[in-house]
């Protein structure tokens, strides 16, 4: 639970406040980012932001815009509390990687080692009639596989084959089972290809969630306030937020303002039984800017370490090679030039794409609207929180390109 409010101030000691034109940004440029987000939040397409850019180690923007709740008016704050949903798996991934090193696991390792009910999993395979049957898989997923999205499983809203309707119809996303009851659950659902054969988006890091839990011993909510978000100092990271910090929590505008069927955004004001590893937690700007530093910092923050300067390289490199992308719609998350490593999506090609970015940048976001880069070849990371989740497609990349066009050294 999250424990106290805080402040950019309590922060400054590592990301420090310095002028654009420090950094080698250009401040006409940075201020342009800033204005093209105001202009969507006045034409109520946006209800409001928190946007942070760091270079060498200092912030050359941290700016709240707009609202924080568009029912009651209240004006959006750099401490404003976000659902940052899938800007979860990062973190998860970072403690998995810990036990690693810790020689409490192996990247080899199969799922079923150390959750026993993945131990007969099967996969869904045409008959040749226009309908479906379930074989063995040929070789088990393994932890690798979990971090890598290619263990087989998939997400529910990804589409309505076989597998997402088992899915839904076992309402695998309920927020009412435990880790441990979610990883039954799943586990006896049908995979939809085989372990190591394809990339698709999917509940593996939930599954990862509840791999920490059966190797540490601890839940997953007390594995990540002790070993990782209290050292890293990211006090109002947490999977729920007491009543004192309810005034805090950004809203999403209750009418899609693009026509749409508006997205159910997760209460994160009780807490629930599933302590989402994918998708569950919510925290700030600046507490998300910490973690970004550390993994900028090659697993290091005001003298805490945890993750060795290999293990991040490791993390953050391309672990997909020849492993083809799964067309469906996960496919537009990992565009041209893009890989996949341990928790993160990483950039492969200076070209292709149709966003800019430097070969090792590395990145992700959440459902709800949050995004975030690190580029360490530029010494930098940025991140835009906001809770626009039809918009998402559409923020993410104007955000990448305003950062980029803003770089003049």
């Amino acid at each position: 639970m999250i424990q106290a409010t805080t402040t950019a101030s309590s922060h400054d000691a590592t990301l420090a406040r310095a002028t654009p034109g420090e950094l080698g940004l250009c401040a006409q440029r940075t201020q342009r980012l800033l204005d093209v987000l105001q202009g969507e939040i006045d034409r109520q397409r946006l209800p409001g932001a928190v946007v942070a850019v760091a270079r060498h180690g200092r912030l050359a923007l941290l700016e709240s815009l707009g609202l924080q709740d568009p029912v009651s008016g209240a004006p959006m704050a750099v401490d404003s509390i976000f659902r940052i949903y899938s800007m979860t798996k990062p973190i998860v991934s970072v403690a998995i990687m810990m036990l690693v090193e810790q020689g409490r696991l192996l990247l080899s390792d199969a799922v079923a080692t150390h959750l026993p009910e993945f131990a007969a999993q099967q996969l869904v395979v045409p008959d040749g009639q226009g309908g479906y049957v379930l074989r063995p898989v040929a070789r088990a997923a393994t932890v690798q596989d979990l971090l890598r999205h290619t263990a087989g499983l998939s997400y529910e809203f990804l589409g309505d084959g076989p597998v997402q309707r088992r899915y839904a119809e076992a309402r695998i996303g309920s927020r009412e089972r435990s880790n441990a009851e979610f990883s039954r659950t799943l586990a006896a659902l049908p995979l939809m290809a085989e372990p190591g054969s394809l990339w698709e988006y999917s509940r593996a890091t939930d599954v990862l969630g509840r791999l920490v839990e059966v190797i540490s011993g601890q839940t997953l909510g007390d594995f990540l306030r002790t070993q990782i978000l209290g050292p890293l100092g990211m006090h109002d990271t947490a999977f729920a937020v007491p009543p004192a910090q309810h005034g805090r929590i950004a809203e999403a505008f209750a009418h899609d303002p693009d026509g749409g069927t508006p997205m159910r955004l997760i209460d994160i004001r009780r807490e629930a039984a599933l302590e989402s590893g994918g998708g569950g937690l919510a925290g700030t700007a600046m507490d998300y800017a910490r973690f970004l530093q550390f993994m900028l910092n090659k697993g290091e923050l005001d003298g805490v370490r945890l993750l060795g300067p290999r293990t991040v390289e490791f993390m953050t490199s391309d672990h997909l090679g020849s492993i083809p992308i799964h067309g469906g719609a996960a496919s537009t998350l990992l565009p041209p030039g893009h890989g996949f490593g341990l928790g993160f999506a990483v950039r492969t090609a200076a070209g292709l794409a149709p966003v800019p970015g430097s070969v090792g940048m590395y990145y992700w976001g959440g459902i709800a609207g949050t995004t975030f880069f690190v580029d360490p070849a530029e010494d930098l990371f940025a991140l835009m929180m906001i809770q626009a989740p039809n918009q998402r497609d559409y923020y993410r990349p104007l955000f990448r390109s305003l950062v980029y066009a803003a770089l003049i050294d």
